[in-house]
């Protein structure tokens, strides 16, 4: 399973979540403490937002501990808003355009979990995109393929309605293709204004996150990033989290109701 961190406040150094603190992004790149394997090397990311409304980028696929380039970025690159992730591959093979995050427009998203049965969904999931969205798909990954549904289904307009949406869409899309569903996701996902987080599953193993104050802002992590354990707040699952100028709000999250496009596809 992936790890990622993301940030929202006054401007921070990318390097208080990335490479600073004792148990870092890089840091659980190759010693993770709650993901069933410690080690996530398949490639890594950072997005951030600074003056203009599209977030900057950069991702590899070299191990987050052996680039040279990502710690002289993040001791370099202050912002209000920023996402990182390593990834630990579970679908699509180890290549730039799998490494989360991505983005599309000023939208920015990653994700830790997985869609069980994806090669028997993708074919399906993908018809529901329009020509604008079909063609913006870079990579092979489920991750990436959910978020262009998200933005499909009304990103811009209501986040966690879209993605509440998305993951019905999935669901019933599975339920009549393989008989099951599985969806593990626990993700971070920002307009580069606010900075929203969803955790959920079909079953009781929905992927971890915690909250914390840092600085004067706050973040979302796949797990703590030091051993201050009073300090960080496991967020339940099935919840949805919002960071804005108001602070941090924490609403219940189920997916329910099928866009009626969708309902076609799996009629």
């Amino acid at each position: 399973m992936c790890r990622w961190a993301a940030y929202r406040g006054d401007p921070l150094y990318i390097e208080e979540i990335v490479s600073s603190p004792a148990h870092s992004l890089i840091e659980q790149s190759h010693c993770a403490t709650r993901a069933k394997t410690p080690t996530n090397g398949d490639g890594f990311g950072i997005a951030w937002y600074g003056d203009r409304p599209e977030p900057g980028r950069y991702r590899d696929i070299l191990p987050a501990w052996s680039d040279c380039n990502l710690r002289s970025l993040a001791r370099q690159i202050r912002s209000p808003l920023f996402l990182g992730h390593v990834r630990a591959a579970t679908g699509g093979a180890t290549r730039r355009d799998n490494c989360h995050p991505f983005v599309q427009g000023i939208w920015s998203f990653m994700h830790n979990g997985q869609i069980a049965g994806f090669e028997r969904l993708r074919r399906a999931m993908e018809s529901m995109l329009d020509d604008e969205l079909f063609d913006a798909r870079a990579g092979t990954t489920d991750s990436e393929l959910m978020f262009l549904l998200a933005l499909q289904f009304g990103l811009t307009q209501n986040p966690f309605s879209a993605m509440s949406d998305m993951l019905s869409f999935i669901e019933g899309l599975s339920h009549k293709l393989t008989g099951s569903a599985l969806i593990r996701f626990t993700a971070a996902f920002s307009d580069g204004k606010t900075l929203h987080a969803i955790r959920y599953a079909t079953d009781q193993f929905a992927p971890t996150l915690y909250a914390a104050p840092l600085g004067k802002g706050y973040c979302l992590v796949s797990e703590p990033l030091n051993d201050d354990v009073d300090a960080w707040m496991e967020i339940p699952p099935g919840s949805a989290v919002t960071l804005d100028d108001d602070g941090v709000s924490i609403n219940a999250f189920k997916p329910e109701g099928i866009k009626e496009a969708a309902r076609a596809v799996m009629a």
